[in-house]
């Protein structure tokens, strides 16, 4: 059980490094807007900023759901747990089990689509002409951490018989 516990403590940090990257490219879409209001002030053009805000804002949605979810920041819907007494168990085990299974069908879709986009050197259609295999690769690695950490709970429930969802804004009774 000691090994299970480290490897729950490592998911944990993963969990929680995807929330610093995320955190990170919160951080590159400032930059980059303002440098494109620099640019704008200086006459000059920065082509692609809004492209590049993009990409940015999808690795950082993608590699923060993971960390989110573990605290509690997703729209859970709690109602049903709450009134359902003996059997909120069986519901959290059905919900993490839904959960985990749309979250690895989204990360085996997302790292396929990388993967091909990778493969046929496909380069996005506005002016910064990018491979698109480099954004996707934050929404893959984004939708893979949602994966394992859907699962790590998932596992965590039938092994502890508790999630790692902890919310510092809803009380859990």
């Amino acid at each position: 059980m000691n090994a299970y516990h480290r490897l729950c403590g490592f998911l944990d940090r993963l969990y929680t490094a995807g929330g610093v990257l995320a955190a990170l490219f919160l951080v590159a879409i400032l930059v980059l807007i303002v440098i494109q209001m620099m640019a704008r002030w200086t006459g000059q053009v920065f082509s692609g900023a809004p492209d590049y805000a993009g990409y940015c804002m999808a690795a950082a949605s993608f590699l923060a759901f993971a960390h989110a979810l573990n605290r509690g920041a997703h729209i859970r819907v709690s109602l049903l747990l709450n009134i359902a007494g003996r059997f909120r168990y069986a519901l959290e085990l059905w919900c993490f089990g839904i959960g985990a299974a749309a979250a690895c069908y989204l990360a085996w879709y997302a790292v396929k689509a990388t993967m091909w986009s990778h493969k046929f050197n496909d380069i996005s259609q506005g002016q910064d002409a990018s491979p698109l295999w480099i954004p996707q690769l934050g929404m893959s690695v984004g939708a893979v951490l949602l994966a394992i950490c859907f699962v790590d709970n998932l596992v965590r429930l039938i092994v502890l018989k508790q999630h790692a969802i902890v919310s510092d804004v809803v009380a859990n009774h």
